[in-house]
């Protein structure tokens, strides 16, 4: 059999399409022929099967003379028609092709010159038509400057464009040969390069292309609508571009931010109120936000945001505080305050501007409330009032910001004990009102959340033991008088003041409701002795046995009680000393209190009435009329206290008695009938809220006996101090004084104590050193 003709590789044939650099194949194949052992070749006959050996070429397969001049004219051809805009004559696959082949035949560096050459050539001849274009000297000429702009992105646009249809053809090259070679840039960076080195880096074209963009930038920031997709395209033309953008444009661009806002600032800080000022500066602050997101470069944010944070806020922090913050929270103005948090946060040193402000402003508007002597009777609420306020203000427009609480906490403490004692003694009257019966105005739950408020403003104060005194003798008048509205509430305010202060300042108040518990006990062992009595008499007694320690100290006072009183307290002493031998019964009349039923036309009314109330009362038993001195002489109460009685009996809204001449005031001489036409709505009326009142004397005896005491504690503390010192320096002393005292004292007083210490002869000056002290043991 005759063998198969070997045939001739084509060229194609030896160069594969791959993205790597590949060689001229060695083509080895065996083929395999079947036949018979004749001429012809028979149907069924078999014969032994020969090899077919295809050896490859002992020399390498040259290209056609003149291959390599013909087809780079090919490329050159496509690379002027794609520059020129038209149609490449050849098909796109046969050109990549044909850059494929040259590349496989060592040609890929003059083809790498040869189209740098063509491409710079095309780039050099762009510039001639701006360097046609007429340069105008002012900027502001937007038209001129708009129509440039247009020119010179067409022009970028067009190179772009160009320069991704001749990578395409040029592949192969820029991923075998270029990459390869580390030193020269791709065709896509070569591209950019000779843009930049031939178009941008012109002194004109590029002054003339960052005045544009600036002057368009200008524009939009005054309210014109711009052409943003432009802006966009030219500053990515000039980021692509490399240093282009962070040279020539960029800190042009922040000089002029930093020029605008400089003047802005400094001309709408004194046109605008802060709020509007405010607005403004969140207004310009997001607009350089969406400048950024829309067609600046990502890494002019920063430096952007800073340069605005800079002139419209930095420069004016003081300024804009001192003139809108006072009224910003005396208005609440949430939203404001919630805006002005926000944006001098952004701002280094802004929130500690902003904290200092704060603390004044709460420092000024409470010590409006607190030393005004003419606002006392509101002090307490608007206390309150002032502190909901603030914590409003922190929870939603601060954040819940620590230091802001903080501070706040101090600046609370320091403005109340700018007026010592006087803010102690009207919480404690203020919780007396809360606590007293007839306090319709909240609910079980409401209570509890004011006396936790109230909790949290008697935490700022020093003299906590102002607020003991005043509570003590409040709470004592609740109890006695059965004024309290709920014992419920009365522990739970114990329960607060004993978690805050500790047990040692409520053993006495505990006592006091003790006394009440034991006192209940008392009476029904009592009244089950009085009904033994052969003569239980009319009167049902109660009576309240009270621990001298544990209560305020009241002034005796006797009055001329009628015989059957007098009996009963008689029978009540006989009942309690024979089972407690050995105690003494003092009778406190000033806070007792009764029901008396009295007749009129009307009807049958009662009355509640106070001990004093009852006595006088009484008296027109015996007769219509009665003068003040009759009155004075058949009760035995004091003047004052008796003038207050009567008025209460006949000038108050309960007029049981007719004052003759009328008038407010119960004068000498004054005669007082009983009013038989007397009139209510009510079936038993209270008058004896007289008791509850508290006169000037209990004011000031119950402020006394509390500087009393403290001069007792400050004399027990520096007996405690020198006893385990034994020697200590005046100063020494008077610091370990302040540090162990737990209400606010001037040095002077302390030189008192001391003083009166040496006197006493607890200590002595040293011979040699008078500011020296020793314990005498």
């Amino acid at each position: 059999m005759a063998d198969e003709p070997q045939r001739k590789p084509h060229l194609s044939a030896l160069v594969g399409h791959t993205n790597g650099l590949t060689k001229p194949a060695s083509l080895a194949a065996a083929t395999r022929t079947g036949g018979g052992g004749g001429g012809g070749g028979g149907g069924g006959a078999t014969a032994s099967s020969k090899k077919l050996v295809i050896k490859n070429f002992k020399e390498r397969p040259k290209l056609p003379d003149n291959y390599t001049q013909d087809t780079w004219q090919k490329l050159h051809e496509a690379v002027g028609a794609i520059q020129s805009s038209v149609s490449i004559k050849y098909n796109l696959e046969e050109l990549y092709q044909a850059v494929e082949n040259l590349c496989s035949y060592k040609v890929s560096a003059t083809l790498y010159k040869q189209l740098r050459q063509v491409c710079e050539d095309h780039v050099k001849a762009q510039i001639l038509q701006f360097r046609e274009y007429p340069f105008l000297v002012h900027r502001n000429d937007s038209l001129d400057s708009l129509l440039f702009l247009k020119k010179i992105n067409k022009c970028w646009q067009d190179h772009c464009r160009q320069m991704i249809m001749i990578r395409s053809i040029f592949l192969f090259l820029d991923r075998t040969y270029v990459l390869q070679n580390s030193m020269l840039p791709s065709i896509w960076d070569m591209g950019l390069e000779l843009f930049r080195n031939h178009v941008i880096s012109d002194k004109q074209v590029q002054n003339k292309t960052i005045d544009g963009i600036l002057l368009l930038i200008e524009r939009e920031r005054n309210g014109e609508a711009v052409d943003r997709s432009l802006l966009r395209s030219l500053l990515s033309m000039l980021s692509d571009l490399q240093q282009v953008y962070k040279e020539s444009f960029e800190q042009r661009f922040l000089e002029e931010t930093n020029c605008l806002y400089a003047a802005e600032g400094q001309r709408l800080m004194q046109e605008r109120e802060v709020p509007e000022y405010l607005h403004h500066v969140s207004k310009r602050l997001e607009e350089e936000g969406d400048r950024v997101i829309t067609y600046l470069d990502h890494s002019t944010q920063k430096p952007l945001i800073a340069c605005v944070e800079k002139q419209l806020l930095g420069e004016h922090l003081s300024a804009i505080l001192q003139k809108g913050l006072d009224n910003l929270l005396d208005e609440n103005r949430i939203s404001d305050l919630t805006q002005t948090y926000q944006l001098f946060s952004r701002v280094k040193g802004g929130q500690q501007i902003l904290l200092q402000h704060w603390s004044e402003y709460i420092k000024n508007f409470g010590t409006t409330i607190v030393v005004n002597p003419e606002k006392d009777k509101d002090m307490v609420q608007e206390l309150l009032d002032f502190k909901d306020k603030v914590d409003h203000i922190i929870e939603v427009c601060f954040q819940k910001n620590e230091k802001f609480i903080n501070l706040m906490k101090e600046s609370f403490e320091t403005f109340i004990n700018k007026r010592p004692n006087k803010p102690a003694e009207l919480i404690a009257k203020y919780v007396d009102s809360k606590l007293r019966a007839g306090n319709k105005e909240a609910t079980d739950e409401e209570l509890e959340r004011i006396l936790d408020k109230i909790m949290i403003i008697f935490r700022f104060i020093h003299g906590k033991d102002v607020f003991e005194a005043f509570y003590k003798k409040d709470l004592a008048k609740r109890l006695l008088v059965g004024k309290s509205a709920s014992v419920d509430a009365e522990k739970s305010m114990l329960s607060k003041l004993k978690h805050e202060c500790g047990a040692a300042f409520t053993s006495k108040l505990e006592g006091m409701f003790k006394d009440m518990e034991l006192s209940k006990d008392v009476m029904v062992q009592f009244k089950q002795y009085m009904q033994n009595q052969s003569d239980p008499g009319n009167i049902d007694l109660t009576v309240n046995i009270l621990t001298m320690g544990y209560w305020p100290t009241y002034t005796p006072m006797e009055v001329h009680l009628n015989s059957e009183m007098i009996k009963l307290q008689e029978v009540f002493k006989t009942f309690y000393l024979g089972k407690h031998s050995g105690r003494k019964l003092q009778w406190q009349t000033t806070l007792g209190h009764a029901v008396l039923k009295a007749e009129f036309k009307e009807g049958k009314k009662e009355f509640q009435v106070s001990l004093f109330q009852t006595l006088v009362l009484l008296m027109f038993n015996e007769g219509d009329e009665f003068s003040f001195e009759e009155i004075k002489m058949a009760t035995g109460v004091e003047d004052s206290e008796l003038r207050r009685t009567l008025q209460s009996l006949a000038c108050g809204k309960a007029r049981v008695l007719i004052k003759n001449p009328k008038g407010k005031d119960v004068e000498d001489g004054d005669k007082f009938v009983f009013n038989g036409d007397f009139k209510h709505k009510l079936f038993r009326i209270k008058i004896n809220q007289i008791q509850m009142k508290e006169t000037v004397e209990e004011q000031v005896s119950t402020t006394e006996r509390v500087f009393q005491d403290r001069q007792y504690q400050i004399d027990a503390a520096i007996v405690r101090i020198m006893k385990m010192r034994k020697t200590l320096g005046h100063n020494l002393l008077v610091s370990e004084l302040y540090n162990q005292l737990k209400f606010p004292v001037k040095p002077g007083d302390l030189k008192k104590r001391i003083e009166s210490l040496i006197d006493r002869d607890y200590m002595e000056r040293d011979k040699d050193n008078p500011n020296q002290y020793h314990y005498v043991a």
